[in-house]
């Protein structure tokens, strides 16, 4: 995997900036525009994702960007729960649902294999340290 030197370069930050954008386009609409509890809910949730993508990079050691991405993740399961039960309620469009809860499974599956892939990454380094 190459190096990445900022957070805007990888792929999950993007894709979470996505759906914060989305939900920010979204939450401005109606029926959700003169709902403030329920606006300013959807958009936390949504913004957690790559706030916590973001904050876990800059403290710049995997074990605790590992833990902002497992809270980045988590955050998704909430977004994902809110845009479902939203979608029942008829508060989004079939097609602003199905944009949001594809990327959210997308954001989801991507974060986990980064953290697997992070998790084996300190496994191998702690064991080399080990033999050393």
């Amino acid at each position: 995997m190459a190096k990445i030197e900022k957070f805007e370069d990888l792929e999950i930050w993007q894709l979470a900036k996505q759906l914060g954008l989305a939900a920010y386009r979204i939450s401005d609409l109606e029926p959700m525009k003169s709902d403030f509890g329920l606006k300013d809910q959807f958009r936390r949730a949504a913004m957690s994702m790559s706030d916590n993508v973001a904050e876990g990079f800059e403290y710049n050691n995997n074990p605790d960007f590992i833990r902002f991405l497992t809270y980045a993740k988590g955050s998704s399961g909430e977004f994902r729960n809110k845009i479902i039960i939203l979608h029942e309620a008829r508060k989004l469009s079939v097609d602003d649902y199905n944009f949001l809860y594809s990327k959210c499974i997308e954001f989801s599956s991507k974060t986990k294999r980064f953290i697997d892939y992070l998790k084996e990454f300190e496994k191998k380094k702690r064991a080399l340290k080990k033999g050393v």
